[in-house]
């Protein structure tokens, strides 16, 4: 199993805001940690949080790179955030359309050809600042 064309179909999706695309890559169990937040297990709830982050961020990633292990369980990715920040995400400064640039990465583990784990790292005091500005 080639790990990195999983995330490359993934991240394809992402930018094509495609959320079934992104869903057809996920196990049913899949489990999200959520920068900053709680793990979320099942797709149903990761379909959930990107229904939240439509209505309150547009974003688009750049600069991407692909990394995977040999044995196809696991892969990660860096890569650039373009955002505008469109609607107010509750316990977040007010949003006015501002727009963002955030170095992040995801890491996933895989089974069976299906991303079974997502985590996501960026640095929010850097986000706060820029919609801060």
């Amino acid at each position: 199993m080639d790990a990195k064309a999983v995330l490359q179909r993934y991240f394809d999706a992402f930018n094509a805001g495609d959320k079934a695309g992104m869903l057809a890559e996920l196990s049913d169990d899949v489990a999200h940690h959520v920068n900053e937040g709680q793990v979320r297990v099942g797709k149903e709830l990761f379909s959930a949080f990107c229904d939240h982050m439509d209505r309150c961020y547009r974003e688009c990633l750049t600069d991407i790179v692909i990394f995977g292990s040999a044995d196809g369980t696991r892969a990660a990715a860096e890569f650039t955030v373009n955002g505008e920040y469109l609607s107010t995400d509750e316990g977040l400064p007010e949003a006015a359309g501002q727009k963002y640039v955030l170095p992040a990465g995801s890491f996933m583990t895989l089974k069976d050809g299906k991303i079974c784990r997502v985590t996501t790292y960026y640095n929010l005091a850097d986000w706060i600042r820029q919609v801060s500005a």
